[in-house]
């Protein structure tokens, strides 16, 4: 449908009827290949402005959480000098990231699990996530946060990319509510439900949930120009030594 190795119609309607593990799933093998895998401008636009807060040095532990096919890991393995850890629910997703992350220098782990309650001790010294926040239903953004902050060590980072609201104007904004619209309505007729919505985790809404959770934060535009894409929003918060 996106790609001669992406999916198909049939395949991606196969998935939207599944429940959410089961839909990630069958889609593994061939997501790299559909426009919800997150682009490279963005992995650049992230490291560049993740180095700006952080300076050169290198992190020990690394983790991605929701990391799907490791596309994210890929590009941060770089800057990793211990271990660098994925966790997702998807086993059919990890699967993808083991073939993916073969030729990568380092080491690192996958595991799958669930992200509101990780199998880690507090020793990770970066956390990141990538087009994972339209999993987490609003009324549950404070546990996924306060979960991330106990995984990380003091002084500690979790940095991601997220939006603001855009105008109610803009076409962005109606196909994002009408998707929305059609997930509820499949949600509401077919169990077990599929969890997706657009429109989550915005900036700067999700300052306070951060800050409540013990987070020191910051936020800055992920891109200077166009003007259209200066809504993305670099957010890095640290947890107080």
């Amino acid at each position: 449908m996106f790609h001669p190795q992406g999916p198909t119609f049939f395949e991606l309607a196969r998935q939207a009827l599944s429940s959410t593990e089961r839909g990630y799933d069958l889609l593994g093998p061939k997501f790299d290949y559909t426009p919800f895998r997150t682009t490279q401008i963005f992995f650049e636009a992230f490291q560049q402005r993740l180095l700006e807060q952080t300076g050169p040095a290198r992190f020990h532990h690394v983790l991605d959480i929701c990391c799907g096919t490791g596309a994210a890991m890929q590009e941060l393995a770089p800057l990793c000098q211990g271990c660098l850890v994925g966790i997702d629910m998807s086993q059919g997703m990890l699967r993808q990231a083991a073939k993916n992350l073969q030729e990568i220098k380092g080491r690192f782990e996958l595991v799958r699990g669930n992200a509101f309650d990780m199998p880690f001790r507090s020793t990770f010294d970066l956390a990141v996530s990538f087009g994972a926040f339209g999993h987490v239903r609003p009324p549950l953004e404070s546990s996924f946060i306060t979960e991330i902050y106990r995984v990380l060590s003091p002084g500690g980072r979790f940095a991601f990319i997220t939006h603001r609201m855009p105008s109610r104007f803009s076409p962005v904004y109606w196909v994002a509510r009408g998707f929305n619209g059609a997930m509820h309505l499949r949600n509401w007729l077919i169990r077990p439900p599929f969890i997706m919505y657009y429109l989550t985790f915005l900036w700067p809404d999700i300052q306070v949930k951060l800050e409540q959770a013990g987070f020191a934060v910051k936020a800055q535009p992920l891109f200077t120009d166009p003007p259209e894409r200066q809504l993305f929003q670099f957010v890095i918060a640290e947890k107080q030594a």
